[in-house]
């Protein structure tokens, strides 16, 4: 469905088709997470050897679902409740992880006491809250969301809720922007690897509000997928965890335009729109405190300039 939310390149067809000529025992199924029968002909043909259930798949952008409401909250929402359902009635001991996002937060980040900069928005020193990211105490109540943002609440509430009501081994991470150099990013989603792609190709970039000062942090999928090797090791019940790059790796729009051509040497065509993008942060950074607490043996293999690297990379193998 990525290819109907955002058109012919942003599809994983070129992804799914790697995997299955290259990992021996990867099989793929085309399948709506929305379809009940078909989750639960799956899952009862594996049930004995389930151990692991690793739940990405969603309707992605704010901006989309504003289009089509429903489309993306039976996506979020009610795919998630059927992945759930299948995992406890099939293989209820597995380990299940959800991708959830910041954007359950709202835009409530933006009520922290932030500070301009020449090149991006920053948290102001003389308060000691939130400096080192935002963290899991932050309220996702009475804030604006986006659609998007309140059928990932549905999600992540009721994956927390599996957990704890019925006993099983769920956990959400709520990311920020996650990324890699296979990311297929579009303009409405993926913006590290849709940005790259711009001034490699030189097609123009829109930024939308806040004067490209919005600050992001990045983390690869490589760490990502370690995190969630940690927790299958010792899982826990109904957890959850901010993840991202956190002080580690993060940059606004305009110190990546700036870092991108002193990589690339590409110079990025760009305007920036007044109108910011409805619900959308001027700040977020991830704090990681309380998974690096519970999981030690977990660090970062990426920063940012890897991670824009490898992206740069491949994008010019690509051409």
């Amino acid at each position: 469905m990525r290819k109907y939310f955002f058109g012919e390149k942003a599809s994983t067809h070129k992804n799914v088709k790697y995997l299955s000529e290259h990992l021996e025992n990867y099989i793929h199924y085309s399948i709506d997470i929305r379809n009940t029968e078909k989750i639960n002909s799956i899952f009862n043909k594996y049930s004995k050897d389930i151990d692991i259930v690793i739940h990405t798949a969603a309707q992605p952008s704010h901006d989309w679902a504003a289009k089509e409401p429903v489309t993306d909250f039976t996506i979020n929402a009610n795919g998630t409740l059927n992945l759930l359902e299948a995992t406890r009635n099939h293989c209820k001991n597995a380990s299940f992880i959800f991708t959830s996002t910041n954007k359950v937060y709202g835009d409530t980040p933006n009520n922290l006491p932030l500070i301009e900069l020449e090149k991006r928005w920053e948290i102001d020193e003389k308060h000691k809250f939130f400096h080192s990211g935002i963290d899991e105490s932050m309220s996702i109540d009475n804030s604006k969301h986006s659609v998007f943002g309140a059928s990932k609440v549905a999600a992540d509430i009721m994956v927390q809720e599996y957990g704890r009501y019925f006993d099983m081994n769920t956990v959400t991470f709520r990311g920020g922007c996650l990324t890699g150099k296979a990311h297929a990013g579009a303009e409405l989603h993926g913006f590290l690897s849709y940005i790259v792609t711009c001034a490699i190709t030189g097609k123009k970039y829109t930024i939308f509000g806040y004067k490209g000062k919005q600050v992001r942090d990045n983390i690869h999928s490589y760490d990502v997928v370690s995190a969630f090797w940690e927790f299958y090791k010792a899982p826990r019940k109904g957890e959850i965890y901010n993840i991202g790059g956190g002080r580690h790796s993060n940059i606004s729009i305009l110190e990546v335009i700036q870092r991108i051509e002193e990589l690339s040497g590409h110079k990025l065509k760009y305007e920036i729109s007044e109108k910011n993008r409805e619900g959308d942060h001027i700040w977020y950074i991830s704090d990681m405190t309380k998974f690096k607490k519970h999981y030690p043996d977990w660090h970062y293999k990426y920063d940012m300039d890897k991670i824009l690297n490898e992206i740069i990379q491949h994008n010019n193998n690509s051409k």
